[in-house]
């Protein structure tokens, strides 16, 4: 063969290639997610429509077949489950861990579908898949029927924005094809669902493992006359609106390579933009046009929701990661407080009051949740009363974030509608959000400006204001060293006050009893109070147990830089028990008492104290004379640097 002919048949083979993926590009394409309860054949039912629709390769169905034989639980069948149950825990244990994404497609449109965990404790991985999808099926084991898990996914995929279902009844085999388990199922489903705000539910009878009604129909169900799955699937109009949304456009970096550059990048949330268009800052509602939309295939004259872009705009307005460029005739809402659904992802319990750091789309700032309104039983959708959320629980919460963020109602925009809260201390992701409005007194309430101020007042106490934040055990002698401490200050002319743990339980916190979100909120009140007694320009001397860190944490980041000062009395759990100045020990270790302290209830020690007081061995006057040396320093310190000696 001529090496023209061989060219030719080259560019006609790049030719056939270009025209398929061309092809590949127009069809619309589908995410979903397989839910539902411990063995309901979620994988195996992803392994059957790989499989059905071509999508394995020889090679890989030949070691599906080896692993079969040794992984397996269908005899001498092919195991399809195996096919995206891919860690060696998931095979040994049999169950989905992780999620697994696959991609397929059909001659009528192209899929991407997230197979996600049954087990409880792997709920938070089911959210993941549940978060980008746009239709979930939700499997139930026909001999099982609607199951605990079953209800808990249906309403984590109803949270977060799924509105289409479809209710795979699968193991029909195994009932005999029985048409009236069927319809019971469904009927089950749907007396719990109706609240859930579905658009469609369309229920299939299936044999995941033997492939009926999967992409083609069975002979053993006569009396179903509905669609097989892939023909539902291929069919079905999810809400593909999201380019008729309102322009958002998240920034998530300012590229600046030039003095002559400066754009803005991201990827566009909804809408859609064109050069000249006006947009506005979210946050500061300062507007500008954009002047061009740059892509990496060079220059666009108009860009939609998914495309990632960078605009440059005619004006030099300000404009930062974590803000966003908005449409101004529909704007979103800019507020520190809000209600939103929360799913709680953490073995440690969601506990109002304590802070955590709240992620969306882009931005991130410190948030806590001021109150628990109730919680959603995932049996019966009742709402029941509650002081915290338990590991894959569902709450409908307040939250006040340190900084206002921009944002829309999860109902109006899934993407700039949700968030994430994360573990101040762990950096792990404890919970996901679904923002159902701002409070209304986030609106109405503002700083009031004030023309005294924190400098003022210290100046004329001629000191500098500081809270003291004493933590240990009980009996460790905080108290003790506090008051002493106290005493010393005021000889010498310092303004102060102390807040003690049992004297503020008598008053402002009369109505906390001891439980962990008790606790939470104890801390926070007082931490409250600490401030504006620091905003006096007060030497605060507070004295709690304080046992978590992340409420120490909290009521650090109050205050203002270097005024906080964590004092750790250290006195081992012997010594304190021994000492036991009011009996509770002996009462809690004979389990006359819960949630004591160092007993039944955990302490955290600090980690990096300012001040860390080794009490054995040593008398209450010695830690007073520490205390003493380490604010003199301080003081000798600021005086240095405020008449020039320092930086």
């Amino acid at each position: 063969m001529s090496m023209r002919h061989i060219m030719a048949k080259s560019l006609a083979s790049t030719d056939g290639i270009r025209d398929y993926l061309a092809v590949q590009e127009r069809k619309s394409l589908l995410r979903f997610l397989t839910c539902g309860s411990v063995d309901d054949g979620k994988s195996t039912l992803i392994g059957r429509l790989l499989s059905d629709t071509k999508q394995i390769f020889e090679d890989q169905l030949a070691a599906l077949e080896r692993d079969s034989r040794k992984h397996g639980t269908t005899g001498d069948d092919v195991d399809f489950a195996l096919l995206v149950d891919g860690l060696e825990a998931e095979r040994e244990q049999g169950i989905t861990i992780d999620v697994a994404y696959r991609f397929f497609a059909t001659p009528k449109r192209k899929f991407i579908v997230a197979d996600t965990p049954g087990h409880e404790q792997y709920t938070r991985n089911m959210a993941t898949g549940a978060s980008t999808a746009d239709l979930a099926i939700v499997l139930i084991d026909a001999r099982q029927g609607v199951l605990r898990q079953t209800r808990r996914h249906s309403i984590i995929a109803s949270l977060l924005g799924i509105r289409h279902i479809v209710l795979a009844v699968n193991k029909i085999d195994l009932v005999g094809f029985d048409k009236a388990v069927f319809e019971r199922i469904i009927e089950d489903f749907r007396q719990f669902s109706h609240k859930l705000g579905f658009q469609t539910i369309v229920p299939i009878p299936m044999s995941a493992r033997y492939g009926d009604n999967v992409t083609s129909r069975s002979d053993k169900t006569k009396w179903y006359s509905g669609p097989t799955l892939i023909e539902h699937l291929e069919t079905v109009s999810v809400d593909e609106a999201v380019v008729e949304l309102p322009f958002r456009f998240p920034v998530q970096y300012v590229n600046r390579p030039n003095l002559d550059f400066r754009g803005f990048a991201g990827t566009i949330a909804s809408g859609s933009v064109s050069t000249g268009d006006e947009v506005v800052v979210a946050k500061s509602g300062k507007s500008a046009h954009v002047r061009r939309i740059v892509s990496h295939g060079g220059d666009l004259s108009q860009a939609v929701a998914g495309q990632a872009i960078t605009l440059v705009l005619d004006d030099e307005v300000e404009v930062s990661r974590g803000n966003m460029l908005v449409s101004p005739a529909a704007r979103p809402q800019v507020a520190d407080q809000f209600a939103a659904n929360i799913v709680w992802f953490d073995e440690h319990a969601l506990l109002p009051g304590r802070s955590y750091i709240l992620r969306t789309e882009t931005d991130q700032t410190s948030a806590t949740v001021t109150d628990l309104k109730y919680r959603v039983n995932v049996n019966d959708f009742a709402h029941e009363a509650a002081k915290s959320l338990e590991m894959n629980e569902v709450g409908i919460c307040n939250i006040s974030t340190r900084a206002p963020i921009a944002f829309d109602t999860f109902a109006e925009n899934r993407t700039t509608g949700a968030f994430i809260l994360i573990d101040r201390i762990t950096n792990a992701t404890v919970g996901a959000g679904m923002i159902l409005h701002s409070l209304r007194r986030a609106e109405n309430i503002h700083w009031q400006s004030l023309d005294v101020g924190k400098h003022g007042r210290a100046d004329l106490k001629n000191q500098r204001p500081a809270v003291f934040w004493f933590t240990g055990l009980s009996g460790s002698g905080k108290s003790t060293i506090a008051n002493l401490f106290e005493k010393k200050l005021f000889a010498t002319g310092r303004h102060t006050y102390i807040l003690d743990g049992d004297n503020v339980r008598h008053g402002l916190n009369r109505d906390l009893g001891f439980t962990d979100a008790d606790r939470v909120e104890n801390i926070r009140r007082v931490a409250e109070v600490a401030r504006l007694m620091a905003d006096a320009g007060l030497i605060v001397i507070v004295s709690f147990i304080s046992p978590f860190s992340a409420e120490r944490r909290m009521a650090r980041e109050m205050m203002a830089n270097g005024e906080f000062v964590e004092v750790f009395v250290d006195t081992p759990f012997e010594e304190c028990a021994r000492r036991d100045p009011k009996g509770l020990y002996a009462r809690a270790l004979n389990g006359e008492i819960k949630n004591f302290t160092g007993v039944d209830s955990p302490y955290e020690a600090p980690e990096n104290p300012e001040i860390h007081l080794k009490t054995l061995g040593k008398s209450a006057e010695e830690m007073v004379e520490a205390l003493e040396l380490w604010l003199n320093e301080r003081d000798i310190a600021e005086n240095q640097y405020d008449s020039g000696g320092g930086i």
